[in-house]
């Protein structure tokens, strides 16, 4: 099979529909091979990206895995005859897939490791480790997805609040109602393997090309819920509403866990779990788990994270700045944008999580804090665009040395935001124009905000140091240069957004596992190595490959 990189074909030949697309595709690989189209045994897309640089000549460019008729043979011909005309450019043998899911072991009872957190860090971790015959116990103090997304519509309507299954806990973690975005800044081999077991658990197969993948938050928990039945019939055993209440650790080495579970009727029941490794991915947001670790000395540090508030536009207007006559090809679909400005002040703001076509959602886990988030589903059909309007705050930034302290500011921007907002989880809102004025807003305009339990108009400057909000003050208009409207009056500002990342990081060492604290491994999101979806689920499947082969040693 050859790899044919840089195909571009204009947006004018497509249409938005899969057969037309593959048509023009093979088209394309054909002359690009100098062979004929009927010579194309068969393509796949590898990689599908938009160039709209040119708004009056929008570009699609496609990488392409091509199988041409008469197998490697024809393969070698061909790629003979490029390179002696100089037109090989582009054109090379495709590699095979060779990230794998780690090869079975051994069973040892007495290694049964729990991992704890059912998000993606924890499920693909989870899920390696079953397949590699150690019958892992995942643990995660939330519900499956089919009740999650109950309680979450309750709260939407109600206003009440279930500290333990929300937005931020639950299978799947806080990532299940955010878009399912699946881009990511990093690289790794496993990113393949990770995309394809989402599409195996039913995630859409365009997600395979797309240069900026999503799954959409209506897809997820059918995903995620076919991925825990993955582990258990693999082996391994998943409990959900139990909660990690404790650690026990013995010569420095992990020895067990307290684990706290619930039933249907709220009866609980504590338990202590022996266990000689335990995978920590309890996300971001486990304000608990991070109190217990400080109390029992496991080593954390202070990191940068970041805070602001969600802005909203009309999303046909952002769909004309950047795609100009090609806005509503079915082909583009919704625009997304990202944006990071690098200001006077030596401090950032960035565009975190956009949200094409989506909503901003109610992402509280605490009792009388206001915490936004924003999702789309998969069709990213909706009237507004989101996304996360933020600054960064560093260690320096926080008082005295309590490793905590950014959950602690975190804590009291959400109270403040929710004060702001009168209670009952209504959140404080203000027109951007308002905003840049250093004025309150008393109503609304074209832009209707999405945020589920409704917003009062005021102003957001109360609820965040004012490091932050100068610093987006000075940054969206710069944005506004290159997203036209961006600083637009009547786009929305709803407060606040304090979860983007974990201020803690539970350090480790190069083998994975706490630097003082043996049998230990902290992972994902929460324990500050991620910093999204795939990059959580890389983690968790590095991390139980570096934990499987620490078994070795131990035998």
């Amino acid at each position: 099979m050859l790899e044919v990189s840089n195909i571009r074909v204009r947006l004018a030949q497509l249409d938005g529909r899969d057969a037309t697309e593959l048509s023009v595709l093979k088209r394309a690989a054909a002359k690009k091979l100098r062979v004929r189209p009927a010579d194309v045994a068969r393509i796949e897309r590898r990689r599908r990206s938009i160039d709209a640089r040119k708004k009056n000549d929008i570009i699609v460019t496609f990488t392409l895995y091509v199988e041409l008729k008469g197998g490697k043979d024809a393969e070698s011909a061909v790629l003979g005859k490029l390179a002696r005309a100089h037109a090989d450019k582009g054109v090379k043998v495709a590699e095979p897939d060779g990230f794998t899911f780690p090869g079975l072991v051994l069973t040892r009872p007495d290694l049964r490791p729990v991992v704890v957190g059912a998000g993606c860090a924890g499920l693909f971790c989870a899920l390696s480790l079953a397949r590699a015959g150690l019958r892992p116990l995942l643990v995660e103090r939330g519900d499956d997805a089919t009740r999650r997304g109950q309680i979450v519509a309750a709260h939407n309507q109600t206003g009440v609040l279930d500290a333990q299954s929300n937005i931020q806990f639950g299978v799947g973690g806080a990532g299940t109602f955010s878009d399912g975005k699946l881009q990511t800044g990093t690289k790794s081999p496993a990113h393949r393997l990770i995309l394809k077991t989402f599409v195996e658990a039913g995630a859409q197969r365009q997600i395979l090309w797309d240069a900026k993948p999503h799954v959409g938050s209506d897809v997820l928990p059918g995903v995620v819920t076919n991925i825990l039945r993955q582990i258990e019939e693999a082996g391994g055993e998943v409990r959900t509403r139990c909660r990690m209440t404790g650690i026990d650790v013995s010569d420095g080495r992990i020895a067990g866990v307290t684990l706290l579970s619930q039933d249907a009727d709220g009866a609980e029941r504590e338990e202590r779990v022996a266990a000689s490794d335990v995978v920590l991915a309890t996300g971001h947001s486990a304000r608990d788990v991070f109190e217990m670790l400080r109390d029992r000395d496991v080593s954390m540090e202070r990191k940068t994270f970041a805070m602001g508030v969600r802005i909203e536009h009309l999303q046909a207007n952002v769909d004309r700045a950047l795609y100009g006559p090609g806005a509503g090809n079915p082909a583009l679909g919704a625009a997304p944008y990202k944006f990071s400005e690098h200001l006077p002040s030596g401090r950032s703001a960035f565009s975190f999580c956009m949200c094409p076509g989506g909503f901003v959602v109610s992402a509280a886990s605490e009792p009388g804090g206001v915490v936004t988030n924003g999702m789309s589903y998969s069709d990213r059909a909706g009237a507004n665009a989101n996304s996360g309007l933020l600054a960064n705050v560093f260690p320096d930034d926080l008082p005295g040395d309590d490793v905590l302290a950014g959950i602690e500011l975190q804590r009291r921007c959400e109270r403040a935001a929710f004060a702001a907002g009168g209670g009952d989880f209504v959140a404080p809102a203000q027109l951007v124009g308002d905003f840049l004025r250093e004025q309150a807003s008393t109503a609304g305009g074209a832009v209707a905000p999405t945020y589920p339990r409704g917003v009062a108009w005021g102003s957001v400057d109360g609820c965040l140091p004012p490091y932050i909000t100068q610093t987006l003050r000075d940054a969206i208009p710069r944005m506004a240069y290159k997203l036209h409207g961006f600083d637009a009056d009547d786009a929305v500002l709803t407060g606040v957004e304090t979860r983007s990342s974990s201020p803690v990081r539970v350090t480790r060492s190069d083998d994975g596992q706490s630097v003082n604290v043996r049998g230990l491994w902290p992972v994902g999101e929460g324990a500050g190595y991620a910093g999204g979806i795939m990059s959580a689920a890389t983690d968790g499947l590095l991390a139980a490959q570096k934990l499987i082969d620490s078994l070795g040693d131990r035998a």
